[in-house]
């Protein structure tokens, strides 16, 4: 199949240009500038569309959290522990909630899907492509590990006269949990060295769980509103050697120079929304502007349900309007987002080998009122703009 006649936003070096797209199956296999050699029925005429990268948000709770159910649809946080790294979100996703459609038909094609954060540690996050009838075949990867600081487990256990209540109490329960992994890996790396002289470590499902961030092929996702909760997410990271990425970064941007010269990752989100606890009274449309200013690495998301997922590109918009610049925003859900998920191996880019998640407008997709023409998810397309 090939799309031809497009207005190519590739979100690699050569950003923009006219051109055409080749897929096989379910890859890109060609990007050409300029028009194919011919066609036939079976290619599609982007009629001079703006063709993108399937956007990705970076962080939400679809299918976790179901539309409209309540209780028996939210399967967001296991609040009967603080600690909780044995947990997948995967084992608890409903890929039939109606977000997911949604999602693609505001030309989202992929999404991180994670606990809530309610806990110290919530467990492990997942990138989904947003079609297919079950998780598995809809998993992309396993690459990131909830854990939250501030307000939201102290509230929580407060409210159960339980630990955590503190600040100190939250980082302790990490630290402790982290250690404890630390320590089972080295036992177990010994084992396996010499299996003829030491024991290996009695089972622990905790630890297990948390082996592969501790060994670098796993992200740590820290929910840090403000810029204090920040820099202690930064100062865990550097003590256990993890790869850090911070989630929503409200009051980030007060410490933007800081956090840039740090090199930090910030999902920031949500943006559409009031300040609804304390730790959001600095929730302002200029936090990703300032913080992309100062070098600080920067994706959006809509948190869904938070903000429903179909206003990602809304999203992007305002923070455009709050100084983020218009290539940055479109980054910010497209290349960025893959590269702090670390996943742009697969998507993120228009660019031979990755997956074919594209999206076509016909007119600047931070308008408003402009939908998507289609929608494509691994080389089919799965939706389609019949107004």
């Amino acid at each position: 199949m090939i799309i031809y006649n497009a207005e190519i936003y590739s979100m690699t070096e050569d950003m923009h240009f006219y051109g055409y797209v080749e897929i096989e199956g379910s890859k890109i296999v060609a990007v050409e500038q300029g028009k194919p050699e011919s066609v036939s029925e079976n290619d599609i005429d982007a009629n001079g569309g703006l063709l993108f990268p399937g956007f990705i948000d970076a962080h939400t709770h679809l299918g976790i959290i179901e539309n409209g159910i309540g209780f028996e649809g939210d399967d967001c946080n296991e609040i009967s522990d603080p600690f909780t790294p044995q947990m997948r979100a995967l084992d608890g996703i409903n890929p039939y909630d109606r977000c997911f459609e949604d999602a693609r038909n505001a030309g989202i094609t992929s999404v991180m899907i994670s606990a809530g954060s309610a806990n110290a540690c919530g467990g492990e996050m997942v990138l989904l492509k947003t079609a297919g009838r079950c998780a598995d075949e809809m998993l992309v990867s396993s690459c990131g590990m909830k854990f939250a600081l501030g307000e939201n487990p102290k509230t929580v256990y407060n409210d159960r006269d339980e630990t955590p209540v503190t600040r100190m109490a939250t980082v302790a329960l990490i630290r402790e949990g982290l250690q404890k992994a630390k320590l089972y890996a080295e036992k177990l790396e010994r084992f396996e060295e010499h299996p003829d002289e030491e024991e290996p470590p009695e089972y622990d499902i905790k630890c297990e769980a948390l082996l592969q961030l501790l060994e670098g092929d796993e992200k740590a996702h820290f929910h840090c509103h403000r810029s204090d909760d920040v820099a202690t997410a930064h100062r865990i990271a550097k003590e256990f050697g993890l790869d850090l990425v911070i989630i929503h970064g409200t009051g980030a941007h007060k410490n933007a120079d800081l956090f840039g010269e740090w090199g930090l990752s910030v999902i920031v989100g949500p943006i559409i929304c009031d300040r609804g606890k304390p730790e959001m009274k600095d929730l302002d449309i200029a936090c990703a502007g300032k913080l992309y200013k100062e070098g600080v690495h920067v994706a959006i998301c809509t948190d869904h349900p938070e903000v429903p997922i179909q206003y990602l590109p809304l999203s992007v918009a305002l923070a455009v309007k709050g100084g983020l610049p218009r290539e940055a925003g479109l980054r910010a859900i497209t290349s960025e987002a893959a590269d702090i998920l670390g996943v742009s191996d697969r998507i993120g880019r228009i660019q031979a080998g990755l997956d074919a998640d594209l999206v076509l407008f016909a007119d600047d997709p931070l308008d408003i009122m402009n939908d998507p023409v289609f929608t494509m998810i691994n080389g089919k397309i799965v939706y389609k703009n019949n107004k």
